[in-house]
């Protein structure tokens, strides 16, 4: 095997479990129904019906993500949904670094399923707006 092809299937493995833990267990319990779950969303300050809406936001982005043509746009629309996660446990004193976990996972499969992803980053890395003053 090449290191480009096993590259990409490092990068679609890594997607896919990105993936399945969105639509998965975060979103599912997003839509049954589970002993406790108004007010655990109370607590985060969220309705049930509101945290429904979520749930499909989250499910859009993750198909998105998971389409080639949209996987770029997917995952920066994953990484805002994330964001989001994270502020809302931050908020309501929670443990807050698995969604920050899976937004790197999410953007180092992408890296590894399309190869022009990390030269876009290196690229902006390498700018004059990126470079310290005075360098």
């Amino acid at each position: 095997m090449s290191g480009s092809k096993t590259s990409r299937i490092i990068g679609w493995v890594l997607s896919a479990l990105v993936a399945a833990l969105l639509l998965g267990p975060s979103a599912m319990g997003k839509f049954t129904e589970w002993e406790g779950k108004a007010e655990t969303f109370q607590k985060m300050g969220f309705t049930t019906e509101l945290m429904f809406k979520i749930g499909i936001v989250e499910v859009a982005v993750a198909i998105l993500y998971l389409i080639p043509q949209t996987a770029f746009i997917g995952a920066i629309l994953l990484t805002g949904y994330l964001g989001g996660a994270v502020v809302t446990h931050l908020r309501v004193d929670e443990p807050f670094l698995m969604p920050i976990v899976v937004g790197v996972v999410a953007w180092i499969g992408l890296g590894l399923r399309q190869q022009g992803i990390f030269g876009l980053a290196c690229r902006a890395c390498n700018s004059e707006s990126c470079k310290p003053p005075g360098s």
